[in-house]
């Protein structure tokens, strides 16, 4: 019997949903904001659950498919909404940033509907996955700075 998760790479029901969450979660508040000035305004929304700030348990596995082990513990923040049509949004975003997990979920909401996800896929999730894509390649290029090739030299007898 396999108990392991589905991955993203698996037939996902929710593959897209799944990805616009991840990408609001990792956004940065402060460019999240001016994004969304920048939207159609969302629809009117009732609070579910939260913003509420916990503890989240990190697992890891050893060489990438080993045994699963308890990694430590992470700060998060969710929040639940239901809009004005009665879209359910949910987000859970690292640290204490409140307003940003409420963002998320609004977002989440708005993106469910398809009158919406095509403008605020444009406005907004767009041009956050082309910041994401900007960080990690200058993360990826102050990393490659400090590679050290090493070769090994051997003499024929």
């Amino acid at each position: 019997m396999n108990t392991a998760a589905p991955s993203l790479t698996d037939e996902h029901p929710n593959r897209a949903r799944a990805e616009w969450m991840g990408l609001l979660a990792r956004a940065r508040p402060a460019e999240l904001a001016a994004l969304l000035e920048k939207a159609q305004g969302l629809p009117g929304y009732v609070l579910l659950r939260g913003p509420e700030t916990g503890l989240v348990m990190l697992r890891g596995r050893a060489g990438g498919g080993g045994a699963p082990f308890n990694l430590g513990e992470m700060t998060a923040t969710r929040a639940s909404v239901r809009d004005a049509e009665g879209r359910i949004g949910h987000a859970t975003v690292a640290g204490r940033d409140e307003a940003h997990a409420l963002v998320a979920a609004r977002l989440d909401a708005a993106l469910q509907d398809p009158a919406r996800h095509g403008a605020l896929k444009a406005t907004i999730l767009e041009p956050l996955a082309h910041s994401e894509e900007q960080r990690r390649a200058a993360l990826a290029r102050r990393a490659a700075a400090t590679r050290v090739d090493f070769f090994a030299l051997t003499t024929q007898r």
